[in-house]
């Protein structure tokens, strides 16, 4: 007897599949539809793994999004993600404290950050971070 597949775990560390993760913001009817900053800034760490770079763009503020993104240079390995930090300032600011490890090239390095999230018509996005 065949055996299903086994869903892929999502990228962002918490224990559940990509699909019922981050997947769900990245595509099908919940796309762009993160419910609050964390779950927006788990998503943009997907992404980036994932290299989702119209994800990406587009959960990013308009008054500080970059005209285009790179993908990831080829070897690069994300290694995983702790979320320090989550406040709500009120209904429509949250920041999202982080630290993001990568290796590039064998090296590793870490993005310790602590981000500024805004809701732009009903949709949480990206505005700067503090490293």
């Amino acid at each position: 007897m065949k055996q299903p597949p086994t869903p892929v775990p999502c990228p962002c560390g918490l224990p559940a599949a990509y699909a019922d993760c981050c997947g769900r913001w990245h595509h099908g009817p919940l796309y762009l539809q993160a419910p609050d900053a964390q779950a927006l800034m788990r998503s943009r760490y997907s992404a980036y793994v994932l290299d989702e770079l119209d994800y990406l763009l587009r959960t990013w503020h308009p008054d500080t999004r970059p005209a285009t993104l790179e993908p990831n240079e080829p070897g690069t390995r994300w290694l995983g993600l702790d979320v320090r930090r989550h406040v709500r300032l009120d209904a429509d600011h949250e920041i999202v404290e982080f630290v993001a490890r990568v290796r590039v090239h064998g090296r590793a390095t870490r993005i310790h950050e602590t981000s500024r999230f805004t809701r732009v018509d009903g949709m949480w996005v990206y505005v700067d971070g503090a490293v």
